[in-house]
């Protein structure tokens, strides 16, 4: 099992940005991230390299923040692999409250997926930004 660190934000342009820049500031990794959102908050759930002080260090700048173990898993990079996962505990009468991922690609940089109700303006950002937008999925190849 691994630990995991949800943060409560209020669901507003850089809310999130808030929680990864004072991450940043404690020289905090982030290797897995996902959000879950209302019209009014947001929980963001990461997996970083330093859990305890992560939390620590949210709680101290003013984020909510639970920490609660978390089963991850290596599943192999094949058509099926995660229905098999899932099969494996539906037999088990297991239910999964969540889930999500993280891929990183040998060689390259990881990918982050999000989105967004403003799916072409994010893209402008950040191409002006210098950030490389993945645009196909034989990219992720």
């Amino acid at each position: 099992m691994v630990r995991q660190i949800s943060v409560f934000v209020e669901n507003v342009p850089g809310s999130l940005m808030k929680v990864t820049q004072a991450l940043e500031e404690d020289g905090i990794n982030i290797r897995a991230v996902s959000s879950f959102d209302t019209p009014e908050f947001g929980i963001l759930r990461l997996i970083v390299d330093r859990p305890a002080e992560a939390a620590d260090y949210l709680k101290r700048h003013g984020f909510f923040v639970q920490v609660k173990d978390v089963i991850a898993v290596e599943i192999e990079d094949r058509t099926g692999s995660l229905n098999r996962m899932l099969s494996v505990l539906a037999g088990g009468n297991i239910s999964i409250n969540y889930i999500y991922s993280f891929v990183i690609r040998k060689e390259q940089a990881p990918v982050m997926v999000f989105h967004t109700e403003y799916m072409e303006e994010a893209v402008q950002i950040l191409r002006k930004h210098n950030v490389k937008v993945i645009d196909s999925t034989e990219e992720l190849e």
